[in-house]
């Protein structure tokens, strides 16, 4: 079954640090572009990031420039994204997204996750 799924979700104070995961199943992730997207509460969908499959190129949404890090395991299917100095606009759900190439993720095109929940409140 071809799917992705995140983890690393929860709770994070403001300034605190989390890393997601997107782990991929019945497809290799190296070969594909990933994207991560959030959504607030209220608010529209809104892509933050983009690492591409084998030119090492990333993208970053200026709401986490210096912030969020994107990084790849290929022994392990999976794509990573480190968060540090969190605060409350970043709350919402987290959802990684493997396409292509960072074209089609700007796109919002290819296999998505379910989400995954992040809270950053003190």
């Amino acid at each position: 079954q071809t799917q992705l799924v995140e983890s690393g979700g929860g709770l994070a104070q403001p300034g605190g640090s989390l890393r997601l995961s997107c782990t991929a199943s019945g497809f290799t992730l190296e070969h594909f572009a990933v994207g991560w997207f959030r959504q607030a509460p209220g608010k529209d969908r809104e892509g933050i990031s983009c690492l591409s499959s084998y030119e090492g190129l990333s993208f970053y949404g200026d709401s986490v420039k210096g912030r969020f890090t994107a990084s790849r395991d290929n022994a392990k299917n999976t794509v990573y994204l480190q968060m540090n100095s969190l605060n409350g606009d970043d709350t919402g759900v987290y959802t990684c997204l493997a396409a292509h190439d960072c074209g089609n993720i700007a796109q919002a095109q290819g296999i998505w996750g379910q989400g995954t929940q992040v809270t950053v409140s003190s």
